[in-house]
């Protein structure tokens, strides 16, 4: 399939396009991926924000008791607690460590008087941040350096209710970037490994979906070729008997006689061929379309046998049949083409086997099935060939074949018949040890 260049350029348009499109399907893919991941690691963060604001919120609460005033007990709740010059706070108590989120590193604390002055900080507070105060709830902000900080504001009151200022939570997002450029990266490299790996299998399955399509290409070219082939030599030994005669000055009765018996058998041979190709034409197109009807075997097999009798004996072959079953086999179908069919294998095994051989035909049952075989003493057929004598136009022998007349239709016409009868037909055989050829049909 290599060497044709029409196949070879549709499988690599095939590799390409299914590659093309599973790329296509693997990228919106690995975006809605990468988004989901970043949407789940993002709502985790807020979920976790807002955890520790809330638990941060009740415990804050519960000690505050001025406005824009720290308590020193507030020092027990928020680890590395650092005042911006504001007065309240006598002494800076050991922490205690409450959160443990507070301690990862990257979340920070920042407390403001309900004017927005920054009074104190805590946690892993970075020094680049701004210290402006913003009320939104939620707030992405980034510090001189670049990085970028996620924070949740909330509002303080004191143990009265009144309004003592704000405190917001916030984090550090780098480990977030960090992971999500991680997921980018793997995205950007699996990408590509994986369209290499789909337009190589693409390729080789291309290759393989392709073979059947191939296959029957051929099997087409073929026949053109034989049938042209075959079409062919009966015209031309029709036109070169014509030309030869339309040279001849004078025809005299018997020169113009035997000039018609001529172009009358080449015309013959020319009309069962093109018979034979319209029958295979139509049997592959279409079931049978003949009123089924009960045909038995038996009295095909014995008609047969009976009246091959005379070409067998002009080719010096012995004919006989033997029945191994008592009752009748019936089987539904159409008489003429089963007749065909088994006719066909007769003259066949007749035609291939030498002077003195003998053509046996066993009429047989076996598993609601009905059996036909021809047996045969002649030459054989071997293996390379046993596997293509039921294509059309194929010999064995093509001298041989020719001087009986024969075009490479009959097996092929019979293989056809018998699967229109929901039969099989198959052959064995060895060289030079005759052949025998399997018929089953369903009862």
């Amino acid at each position: 399939m290599n060497q044709n260049k029409l196949f070879n350029r549709t499988r690599w348009q095939l590799a390409i396009s299914y590659a093309a499109v599973m790329g296509l399907i693997l990228s919106l893919l690995g975006f809605g991926v990468y988004k989901a991941i970043a949407h789940a690691h993002w709502v985790a963060i807020d979920r976790e924000l807002e955890s520790v604001a809330g638990t941060l919120h009740d415990s804050l609460e519960l000690k505050l008791q001025q406005p824009g005033r720290l308590e020193p007990i507030v020092n027990e709740l928020l680890p590395n607690l650092r005042l911006m010059g504001v007065k309240g706070i006598k002494e800076q108590l050991p922490s205690r460590h409450i959160l443990s989120a507070i301690n990862q590193g990257y979340y920070y604390i920042r407390l403001f008087d309900y004017s927005g002055k920054l009074i104190a900080t805590a946690g892993a507070y970075p020094a680049e941040l701004p210290p402006e105060f913003n009320s939104q709830y939620w707030q992405t902000i980034t510090d001189t350096k670049g990085n970028v900080y996620h924070q949740i504001s909330v509002a303080l009151h004191t143990q009265t209710q009144q309004d003592w200022g704000y405190f917001q939570v916030g984090r550090s997002l780098q480990d977030f970037n960090d992971y999500l450029s991680t997921v980018k990266w793997l995205l950007k490299l699996g990408l590509p490994t994986a369209l290499i790996l789909i337009g190589f299998s693409s390729w080789l399955l291309a290759g393989l979906a392709m073979k059947p399509i191939y296959s029957s290409y051929r099997q087409i070219q073929q026949f053109t070729a034989d049938a042209a082939h075959e079409l062919r030599t009966p015209l031309a030994a029709s036109q070169a008997t014509v030309e030869s005669a339309l040279l001849t000055p004078q025809l005299d009765e018997k020169e113009a006689r035997e000039i018609l018996r001529t172009i009358d058998r080449q015309n013959r041979r020319l009309t069962q061929l093109v018979a034979d190709l319209l029958l295979l034409a139509r049997m592959d197109n279409q079931a049978i379309r003949d009123r089924p009807q009960l045909c038995c075997l038996n009295d095909l097999v014995s008609d047969l046998v009976e009246e091959l009798a005379a070409m067998a004996i002009a080719s010096k072959v012995a004919l006989t049949s033997e029945v191994r079953v008592q009752q009748q086999l019936n089987v539904v179908g159409n008489s003429d083409q089963l007749y065909r069919l088994v006719a066909n294998l007769i003259v066949n095994a007749i035609q291939y086997t030498p002077a003195g051989g003998k053509v046996t035909v066993i009429l047989d049952c076996s598993h609601q099935e009905a059996i036909v075989q021809v047996q045969d003493t002649g030459i054989g057929i071997v293996a390379a060939d046993l596997e293509r004598i039921f294509d059309r136009f194929y010999r064995v022998n093509s001298d041989r074949s020719r001087n009986t007349g024969g075009s490479g239709l009959g097996l092929a016409i019979a293989q056809t018949i018998a699967r229109a009868h929901r039969g099989s037909l198959s052959a064995r055989s060895e060289l030079g040890q005759g052949a025998t050829f399997l018929l089953r049909l369903p009862l």
